[in-house]
């Protein structure tokens, strides 16, 4: 998550985690930056073994300084643990997951609702690839877009 602008990236899915696999995930998360990847200063982690000393290298050849939560403080990342707390409540709990496809699937799909559609009160209601809309007349007409099958709901004001 990037914490300016609340913006989450999704990158793999996995069941069996590995420090290989970590560290092509920090490579993917960079080329997803793009050309904005300077102004990524920090990356906050846990203590997991699967983060190697190949992963923080990848993150250094980008002058990315990699700073690590405390043990058994998960409340100790302010940004991600309320996204893993509301994706878990909003959409996993709620959704049966057939299999890793699916899974990438359905949170792709939260990904995108999440970035383009939920407001944040530390953006002004805005979503974090959207500004807020214009003022509609406030009798204006409310439509409402499902996404995943209902289990999420977008309103939006039409003229």
């Amino acid at each position: 998550m990037e914490t300016s602008t609340r913006r989450i990236h999704l990158l793999g899915v996995t069941a069996n985690p590995t420090g290989s696999w970590a560290t092509q995930q920090a490579r993917d998360l960079l080329m997803a930056f793009d050309n904005r990847v300077d102004q990524v200063k920090f990356l906050i982690r846990d203590t997991d073994a699967k983060f190697t000393d190949a992963f923080e290298a990848v993150l250094a050849s980008e002058g990315i300084q990699v700073r690590l939560t405390p043990v058994r403080a998960p409340r100790a990342n302010a940004y991600i643990e309320p996204w893993i707390g509301g994706c878990r409540r909003e959409l996993l709990d709620r959704t049966l997951i057939l299999n890793a496809r699916h899974l990438r699937q359905v949170l792709a799909e939260y990904e995108k609702h999440f970035n383009t559609h939920r407001p944040h009160r530390a953006l002004g209601q805005a979503a974090p690839l959207r500004p807020l809309p214009e003022s509609i007349h406030p009798d204006g007409k409310v439509i409402r877009l499902d996404r995943l099958g209902g289990a999420i709901h977008e309103y939006t004001q039409v003229a």
